[in-house]
């Protein structure tokens, strides 16, 4: 049997194939080269990156580092978007404008437009295309462009530990407690308490954890199991690798994936 897949299709030129690797490992260099790290900050001199934090090539547009404080280890993915200040070149005084704690990942696309301030807790993931802001139109006079009218800006504070899903919105005067969890494309405004879900456009509480009878209303599929102490990469990596081994007896000597499979 041939290789290639494409049996119906023609063999590419040895040329082809050359540049195209050529190519795919220039942009691996580029983009290895073009990432923001606390060692390697290029342009951009923020009010403090922490060690391990990381902005990946291409950014987006960023301007008013001088007030963003980012954490230990945060991953920035492509494209994110992070503004201090309604324009790049003010002063924004002596305090930092945006915030993040240790480990906050924001995925491809994701914006944090901060006028006034904003505060992302420590181990706060969000998906790609996140949108948070401290700044919203106001359109009281009906007779000017909503462009044209000056905004309104109140302070964003979200908690450690949440999750906000892909598309989702954070409006000013948002303050999330510690581990929500905000759905897809849901629109925040408001207060969100401690350990609850959110949802809809405009977002509302459609479960909530509650000490004495866990989650309400009861969640629809089991906990995912822990994984067993003592289990190393290499077997989770074998693991997962069931369905395509033709003798499960093969694992018979990783110890302490049988229990795993088992459940």
């Amino acid at each position: 049997m041939p290789k290639n897949r494409n049996t119906f299709l023609p063999p590419v030129s040895w040329w082809r194939r050359l540049v195209s690797r050529a190519v795919h490992a220039g942009w691996r260099w580029v983009r290895e080269a073009g990432a923001v790290t606390a060692e390697r900050p290029g342009p951009l001199r923020f009010r403090a990156i922490g060690a391990g934090t990381r902005l990946a090539f291409p950014q987006g547009t960023v301007f008013g580092e001088a007030w963003i404080e980012l954490g230990e280890h945060c991953i920035i993915a492509e494209q994110v978007t992070l503004t201090a200040g309604m324009m790049p070149g003010l002063d924004l005084g002596p305090d930092p404008i945006l915030t993040f704690g240790d480990g906050v990942v924001l995925g491809r696309g994701s914006h944090v437009i901060a006028d006034t301030r904003v505060r992302i807790g420590s181990d706060t993931y969000c998906g790609p295309y996140v949108y948070i802001t401290s700044t919203n139109h106001s359109y009281d006079d009906p007779c000017t462009p909503v462009g044209k009218q000056w905004p309104r800006a109140e302070p964003v504070e979200i908690g450690p530990g949440c999750w906000l899903g892909t598309g989702a919105v954070i409006l000013p005067g948002a303050r999330l407690g510690r581990n929500v969890v905000v759905a897809a494309g849901a629109v925040v405004r408001g207060e969100v308490p401690d350990h609850s879900v959110v949802a809809g456009a405009p977002a509302r509480v459609v479960r909530s954890w509650d000490p004495v009878e866990g989650w309400q209303p009861p969640m629809r599929t089991p906990a995912p199991l822990p994984i067993p102490e003592g289990v190393t990469p290499e077997q989770l990596v074998a693991l997962a690798g069931l369905a395509d081994l033709p003798d499960r007896d093969d694992l018979s000597g990783l110890s302490g994936l049988a229990d795993l499979d088992e459940r």
